[in-house]
Order: structure tokens, then C-alpha cells, then sequence
């Protein structure tokens, strides 16, 4: 039995936003708050969707303050006007993270007034929540007894990005590292994209859900016309449509591929040859995405790296219960794929120690952390 502890999470990502990250904060301070504990969220808060949370689950939010500097809006205007945006938008973002820079200052400001805490969870991306944490906390205010940065990639060793980040942006990364306890990646793999004088604090946290949340469409489906689906964001360099595609345009055989993302730039080249066979649809709640998923034939998980990643959508897949075709690059295996428009799925993608996943298994790694000169 693990005593009751005081939990502070930081995170700018919280319900109602649909994003891993959001997912992430969200599912932690829930569980943790039905197991007894007292939680204390720093978040920007929205007032209709958290009072709610905050009675039901006992769980405290506080505002880290109005957004001041805000995001350019490059989804809209054309020639010259569009590419001026996009290169400011880019500029700004290499030089100073602009817009999230703002979070330093918001964080360091808000752990001020915070302190006597078992433990601190800081939630990346973005990374300069845990630089805003790493400025306050301090020999003298500690904020808690143990500080886990939680984070995905890190931010000077990302490979998400094919732009570098600029040089000195690595003394605010090596400042978190140096003063965080722990460094919670999903896949402990992620280590070697750190700086080596940190990767002892490294400890393998993966994404956690409640399972039981989950209503999915029950009976095993079949649709007269192949149905299938992906769910998430495409990077052109580790997670490209395009050869899935292109192999798509040339079959004769009629199917719908579904896509839900926020990312359709790829898919729009496509669009024209492929008419109603290919289906493009924003993000909708993640309960929602989880039930249409459940009706499709089967799924689809590009640009897999089994050894550094470990996707939350493969999570949502599994509680689909839909057989899932995984291709483990951006070269997609046309063969396989055949099979399983034929509703071949024998050599589906094998989910193995699922129960790592449960967020009550995931809320107890955290619980478990003592700081690490505790006796």
C-alpha cells in the first residue's frame, strides 16, 4: 500500500485537448485522485470543463495565466503573404520556441507560491515547462521532495525535426536534466538521444489509460467494402503516407482508407486519384475515435520503430480490438498489405504486456519514486 502522498503536475496539455500529452496529465491526475491522493494541477484552466473535474474527482487546478503570445496563424492567405508567415513562424520558433517560451516564465512565476510536495510531475512538450520548472526550484525551495521531467524526445536530440535546434538552447536542456531527479521516457531506448552525463537518471514510464473508460462497438466486423483507418500525425521523414498511397492510387479493388489527422498536407496531393476511396477527417475525442476505429476491418501504424517508440495510438488500437498492419518504415509491404484487404490478417502486428499500459500500473511507477539520496 502506497501512503498518501501530495502531488504537484505541471502541464499546459489537459482535457479538454486532444493530443498525447494532454492525455497523458489528464489520465494521471485522475488516477492518482481516485486513489486517495492529493493532487494539485498548474494548467491553463478553462473554467468549464475543469470546475467539473475539480469536484468530481477532488483534484485542484490553478491557473498559470492567461496566454499572451500566441501561435501565427499560417493555415490561411497564399503567395507571398503565406511564405513570409512561414518563414517568421519557423524564425521565431528556431531563435527564441516562440510561442512556448512564454511557459518558462508562466511556470517559474506559479512555483513560487508552491511547496511541501512529495512529488513534482512536469509534462513535456513543450520542454520549456520543465526549464520554467528547473528555474524555480532551488537548494532552499525544492517545491518537492522528488522532481520527475516527464517527456517524450528531448529537445536538443530530437529527430522529429529536420531543422537543428540553435546551440545554446542545450544549456536550458542540460539545466533540467541536471536538477530533475528522474527523467521519464516511454521507451527507456529514447536514452541515447540524451546527453550520456544524464542518462543514469533515465526511467522507462509508459503512456497509461484506463481501459475499463473504453466502450467499443461490439461483434466482429466485416464490411462489404474494406474499411480501414489511421489515427495521428504524419512527419514527413518517420511517419510518410506517401508509398502508402501511391501503392493505393494503382489498385483497382474498391476500400475506404480513413484518416484522422491534423496533418493532412501529405494526403492532399492524393486526394484527386484516389476521390472517395480516401477519407480525411480532423481529430475527435479520443472516446469517440476509439468506438469508430472498433468498425473498421483493420488498422494502420506507420514509420514504427519498436525499439525507441512506443505510439499512444497503438494503445487506442488494441482497445479497438481491430487487427492492426504495422509497417516498421516509410516502405510500406505491398504484399501484406494485399493480404489484408483480403481479409487475411494472420500476420497482424502482436500487442505483447499490455498491463504496462493500465494507468494503474503507470500512477504506481510514479508513486514508487523516492528521491535518490533517501535512505
Amino acid at each position: 500500500m502506497i501512503p498518501k502522498k501530495k502531488i504537484l503536475i505541471v502541464s499546459s496539455a489537459f482535457y479538454p485537448e486532444n493530443s498525447p500529452r494532454s492525455f497523458r496529465a489528464t489520465e494521471l491526475v485522475k488516477e492518482m485522485c481516485r486513489q486517495g491522493h492529493q493532487v494539485t494541477l498548474l494548467t491553463y484552466k478553462k473554467d468549464a470543463f475543469h470546475v467539473p473535474l475539480e469536484k468530481e474527482f477532488a483534484v485542484l487546478i490553478k491557473d498559470l495565466g492567461k496566454q499572451r503570445l500566441t501561435p501565427i496563424e499560417i493555415a490561411k492567405g497564399r503567395g507571398p503573404v503565406l511564405l513570409f508567415k512561414r518563414i517568421l513562424n519557423r524564425a521565431l520558433l528556431q531563435l527564441i520556441e516562440y510561442p512556448a517560451i512564454e511557459l518558462m516564465f508562466k511556470v517559474k512565476t506559479a512555483l513560487k507560491k508552491e511547496s511541501g510536495y512529495d512529488l513534482l510531475i512536469s509534462i513535456a512538450v513543450p520542454h520549456t515547462i520543465h526549464w520554467g520548472v528547473a528555474w524555480a526550484r532551488t537548494g532552499e525551495h525544492p517545491i518537492a521532495e522528488t522532481w520527475v521531467a516527464d517527456c517524450g524526445d528531448p529537445y536538443m536530440g530530437t529527430i522529429l525535426d529536420s531543422f537543428k535546434k540553435m546551440f545554446y538552447f542545450k544549456y536550458f536542456e542540460k539545466s533540467f536534466c541536471r536538477k530533475a531527479d528522474y527523467i521519464s521516457v516511454p521507451k527507456i531506448a529514447m536514452k541515447e538521444n540524451y546527453y550520456p552525463e544524464f542518462r543514469d537518471k533515465i526511467i522507462e514510464i509508459p503512456q497509461g489509460f484506463k481501459f475499463g473508460d473504453v466502450q467499443v462497438k461490439s461483434g466482429s466486423f466485416h464490411n462489404r467494402v474494406p474499411h480501414f483507418a489511421f489515427a495521428g500525425t504524419f512527419i514527413k521523414t518517420l511517419r510518410n503516407p506517401t508509398p502508402l498511397l501511391q501503392y493505393l492510387v494503382t489498385l483497382k479493388k474498391d476500400f475506404r482508407f480513413i484518416v484522422y489527422t491534423q496533418t493532412p498536407d501529405l494526403l492532399l496531393p492524393f486526394k484527386t486519384g484516389l476521390g472517395e476511396k480516401l477519407e480525411i477527417k480532423n481529430y475527435i475525442p479520443r472516446p469517440d475515435l476509439i468506438q469508430e476505429l472498433s468498425t473498421m476491418d483493420f488498422l494502420i501504424n506507420l514509420g514504427y520503430d519498436p525499439v525507441h517508440q512506443a505510439p499512444s495510438k497503438l494503445i487506442d488500437y488494441y482497445l479497438a480490438g481491430r487487427p492492426t498492419l504495422s509497417f516498421n518504415n516509410n516502405d510500406i509491404n505491398e504484399t501484406l498489405l494485399d493480404q489484408f484487404l483480403e481479409a487475411d490478417y494472420s500476420q497482424a502486428f502482436s500487442y505483447s504486456n499490455v498491463e504496462q499500459y493500465k494507468i494503474e500500473n503507470v500512477c504506481t511507477t510514479f508513486l514508487g519514486l523516492r528521491h535518490p539520496d533517501a535512505s
